[in-house]
Formats: structure tokens, sequence, C-alpha cells
């Protein structure tokens, strides 16, 4: 409000002086331009053809508000609607704003005027009567304060317009903050279908907002899934190491009850590990120890380490495609095809194949590994990466339901995506990763 009525009244400022220079500009031109005018005559016709001039100009002097002012050496007056030569003007000095009085009605009127000496010595005075200026100035005066008086009026009024909605707003984003924050995770911004920027914050916030509540749902099941699949390894654990005491044990018990108690330590820490590589890949931890990663080379290295195991189980391993190298934490890349393979095999029948396709689509590099198993239901393919989720009727030991969920992390590290799809026969899996 404050800068647009200085706005308005810096406009209207230089309204009312522009006007104002523009009036006394034109005034001046015009009074220079008579006593030229006049000048001339009196130097082609002498003092009687100066008279001459002005006496025909009076007729028409009260129209033009112009004033004139003829006097000898002495100042007596010789012609003019003035009465007499102002008493502390010299002529020759310039302009000058005074008040005189008019001969036809002896009225004190202001004036502007200029003045010259002839060369006989006579004097000359040429002005305008400056009251039809002052009554403009006073009505631009008082135009000026209205119109900065109605741009105030206004301002004030926008501005509180302005600050409703403002603040109608913010204190309906507010008011759904505060039921979030209450624990209504469900509750989103409201959107009034304007477009505008606070439509977009709201879209931005809902965004947030809705994996926000992802985040959290899956925090919920990664706690639940955590506490159910090592309470049980836990409770055998404690049970093995609680029959170690028995006086009634063999050494040969003993020893079995120190191996299992062994693997359940083992898977544990299996677990815990798998936990840690998510969270780390999911915070981008590691990205410092990108390098150039030639993907032909990886997958040739993990098929390498993976085909005996294949072959025993009658499942052959084929690669196709080819890539440029990209940006990427070799390791992690050979974690994730790895846990995809492992999974392939889990369920790759007998005299099938595994097809390891590497391709670009777009700025991506893509890995897709394919089995001709019997594939997953369509409505459970989006639960393939959420932590502990495994559509075994039952975990085992050797599946928590993580490695998937550590592909989908290392994917998102490297600006990708993980997806999952059915072949008809078989799931294909892809790693999508961002080339830069």
């Amino acid at each position: 409000m404050v800068l647009s009525t200085l706005l308005t009244a810096t406009v209207l400022a230089l309204v009312y002086v522009t006007a104002n220079r523009s009036i006394e500009g034109e005034t001046r031109s015009v009074v220079s331009a008579e006593l030229t005018g006049l000048a001339d005559e009196y130097e082609r016709r002498g003092l009687i053809g100066l008279l001459t001039a002005i006496e025909r100009r009076l007729p028409s002097a009260s129209e033009r508000d112009a004033l004139y002012l003829l006097t000898d050496r002495f100042g007596a007056k010789l012609a003019g609607n003035l009465k007499q030569w102002p008493a502390d003007v010299t002529a020759g000095s310039g302009w000058v704003d005074l008040e005189l009085r008019r001969a036809d009605n002896d009225e004190l009127v202001p004036i502007s005027a200029a003045s010259i000496r002839l060369p006989g010595g006579e004097r000359l005075l040429v002005g305008r009567d400056a009251l039809a200026r002052q009554q403009f100035d006073r009505v631009l005066l008082r135009s000026v304060g209205i119109a900065l008086a109605i741009a105030l009026a206004l301002s004030v009024l926008t501005g509180w317009l302005f600050t409703r909605l403002v603040f109608s707003r913010l204190s309906d984003i507010a008011s759904t903050a505060e039921n979030i924050v209450s624990g209504d995770l469900s509750r989103r911004m409201p959107l009034r279908g304007t477009g505008d920027e606070f439509d977009q914050v709201a879209r931005t916030l809902n965004t947030m907002l809705d994996k926000n509540e992802e985040l959290i749902s899956n925090l919920r099941t990664t706690s639940n899934s955590i506490a159910h699949d090592l309470r049980s390894p836990l409770s055998r654990l404690r049970q093995r190491i609680e029959t170690l005491s028995d006086p009634s044990k063999t050494d040969l018990d003993r020893e079995i009850d120190v191996a299992r108690a062994t693997a359940e330590i083992d898977h544990v820490l299996r677990v815990l590990g798998q936990l840690t590589d998510i969270s780390r890949a999911e915070a981008g931890v590691g990205r410092e120890q990108f390098e150039t990663v030639d993907l032909q080379q990886l997958v040739g290295d993990v098929v390498e380490l993976y085909e005996p195991v294949a072959s025993d189980q009658g499942v052959q391993i084929t690669v196709n495609g080819t890539v440029t190298p990209i940006q990427g934490h070799r390791p992690l890349l050979s974690q994730a095809l790895s846990n995809l393979l492992e999974n392939a095999l889990r369920y790759a029948p007998e005299d099938t194949s595994i097809d390891i396709t590497i391709s670009e689509d777009g700025p991506f590099t893509c890995m897709s590994v394919r089995d001709h198993g019997p594939g997953v239901p369509t409505e459970e393919l989006h639960r393939l990466q959420v932590p502990f989720v495994t559509l075994d009727p039952a975990r085992t030991e050797r599946n928590a339901g993580l490695g998937l969920a550590l592909v989908a992390a290392i994917s998102h590290m490297h600006g990708g995506a993980f997806m999952a799809s059915n072949s008809n026969p078989g799931l294909q899996a892809t790693i999508k990763l961002g080339r830069h």
C-alpha cells in the first residue's frame, strides 16, 4: 500500500511539475518572440512605428492576457496597458514575476514579464497576466490531491483484499497442517482449482504428503517385519544357548547346537546388513564412489559367478544387448544384478533360460532379467520392492524379502527406478539407471 501510494504520488508530482514547466516555457517563448518583434519594429520604423505596433495589439491584449508598457528614458509612460514602470525592475534584467496595476481598471495583477532597453534609451516591458496560470495551478494541485486521495483509498482497499485472500489461503493450509500434525496423515491441502501459486504450492505439498504417508506406511511395515523376522531366530538362539548348559548333552549335541546358534546369528546379521545397505542406498551414501562402469563387463562377471549354480538347476543364462558406459557404483550395481539373478533362479523351471538384456531408453540405461517361471499376480507387482514383503506362502531363513527392496534403493540412488512386469510366462524385472 505504501509503495503504491508513493508511486502514484511520484507520477502525479511529475505531471504537476511537467505541466507547470510546459506552460511557463510556452509563455516565455511567446513573450520573447513579441519582444523580438517589437524591437525589430523599432529598428525599422523608429519610435513612431513601435508606438503604432503596440497600439495595434492592445485591443486583443485582454483576450491573450498580454501586457505591454513602453516608457521613455525617464520612466514616463508612452504606450501600453500598464500604469507605470516597476521601481525594482531594471530594463534588460531578464524574466521577472511581480505585481503591477493595469491601466484599464487600476487592478493589481500578478504578471510574468521580460524587458529590454531600446537604443534610444526607451524601456519596453512585455508580459502575461499570471492570474489565470495561478488559478490553473490551484486547480491542478487540487486535482493532484484528489487523485492521490483516491489512489490511497484504492491502495488501502486492494491491500485489505489481498491480505484477506492470502491469509484465507494460508489459514486453509495451516488448518490442514495442524490436522496432519495431530496424526491424521490422510488429510491433504485444499485446492481451489484456480491454478494460481497457492494451488501449485498445495499440489507440491500434497505430493510430498503422499510420499511421506507411503514412507511412514513402509516404515511401519518394516518395523513390524523386523520384529517378526528377528524375534523367531533370536528366540531359537536363546534356546540353543540355554541347552548348552544342560549336563545331559553330549559333546556332539553341543556342537550341533552351536552350529545352529551360529546359523541363527548369521541370519540376523544378514538381515541387519541388508537393512543397512538399503538405508545407505536410499540416503545416497556412496555417490562419491561413482566411477565409469562398463555394464557389459559387469554383467559378464556376475553371470560367470552364477553360471555353475544355473547349470546345476538345468537353467541357461543368456545375455543380449550393448550399451555405452555409465557413471555408477560398481559393487552396488553388481549386488543389484546378483539379487535379480538369485530371484530368477529361485523360480526358473528346469530346462528354461534366464534372459539378461541391457539397452538404452532415452536418458536411461536398462538392465532386465527375465525368467520363465510362474510370474507374479498383477495386483501384487507393486509390492515386490517393499521391504520384508515376499510372495512365498511363508518366509524362510533364506528369503527375508529384502533383495528386491535393495535393488529398488540402488536404482533410485542412480537416478532411476525398479520395475517388474509379467512376461507370460515368467517375470521380467528391470533396473533403469540414469546415464549422468
